[in-house]
């Protein structure tokens, strides 16, 4: 699979150029960017060409792996999609319910297959024990902490400068990653009702479609000190957590790519695909809807 990045920012810089070029199953082809400069530049220290003009990289390989903030992703997945072009999708994969559904139909209508890059999804020892505690069921409540120091002060993260999370905050940026997990364990949300905490800090609780409840703390502006990420569920099986990370983005970006070339291969969607961003998209709308009138929304 010839495959193309689109985007040069950090993102793209430190996880996706380089696992592309390190992946046996794929053919690394170019380099696209807003800034034609950057993408030569990141191209070249991969031995790729930097494209300009994105049609001409569309015409040229067969899939895209894209690293840019939500709300330019959608309209360039769209185009990619409709040029027959493979997706693999950043999260979330827009900022808008309309443009999420624009991409979740867009990947139906031309046959591609899609996989959103949820780390965590993708992790190594959290990928089988979200599928474990899925099969088990019998879940009861659920419980996730994602509370992040991006923009805490003395920040040093290469993320702090990121219009997207500073304008969207915690809900759209690390809001995704929770979900992503609970919804494979707990089944769809069904209603969601969001409480505003200190700064960016939002908590949300969530009602799902098998009976299960849930509820997640996520912040961007949490003290450096009180930083960190938990999950932990309970039910008829007792208590059960998620496994800590014990690697980086890198590995886990390797077993979407797998997920994308299997779904290419086979013509079956996967799971982690279009058809679940856009339903994460309708949660965090939901979510902000809530924020908004103070109370409790149908999702």
């Amino acid at each position: 699979m010839r495959i193309g990045l689109l985007g040069t920012g950090p993102w793209a810089e430190r996880v996706h150029a380089p696992v592309l070029a390190e992946h046996p199953g794929l053919e690394f082809a170019g380099v696209w960017g807003r800034r034609p400069e950057a993408a030569t530049a990141l191209g070249a220290a991969h031995g790729v060409p930097g494209y300009a003009e994105l049609d001409r990289l569309l015409a040229e390989v067969d899939a895209v792996s894209i690293a840019l903030p939500p709300a330019v992703q959608a309209g360039l997945a769209l185009r990619a999609a409709e040029a027959g072009r493979h997706l693999l999708l950043d999260k979330p994969v827009a900022l808008t319910v309309p443009d999420a559904r624009a991409v979740a139909e867009a990947v139906r209508a031309h046959k591609v297959a899609s996989v959103v890059f949820f780390t965590v999804r993708f992790g190594g020892d959290q990928l089988p024990w979200i599928e474990q505690q899925a099969a088990r069921g019998g879940w009861f409540t659920g419980r996730s902490d994602w509370l992040g120091s991006v923009f805490a002060p003395g920040s040093t993260s290469p993320y702090a400068a990121s219009p997207w999370r500073l304008e969207k905050g915690a809900l759209w940026d690390v809001g995704p990653h929770a979900l992503s997990v609970l919804l494979p364990v707990l089944g769809d949300a069904t209603r969601v009702t969001a409480v505003a905490g200190p700064l960016d800090t939002v908590h949300l609780v969530l009602r799902h479609a098998g009976g299960a409840s849930s509820t997640l703390a996520l912040s961007l502006t949490a003290p450096a000190g009180a930083g960190g990420t938990g999950m932990e569920l309970r039910g008829e099986h007792g208590v059960v957590q998620l496994p800590e990370r014990s690697e980086g983005p890198v590995a886990a970006l390797h077993r979407a790519l797998d997920a994308l070339l299997a779904s290419a291969a086979t013509g079956e969607p996967h799971p982690c695909g279009a058809d679940f961003g856009l339903r994460v998209v309708e949660i965090l709308a939901g979510a902000e809807h809530s924020l908004a009138i103070g109370g409790p929304v149908e999702v």
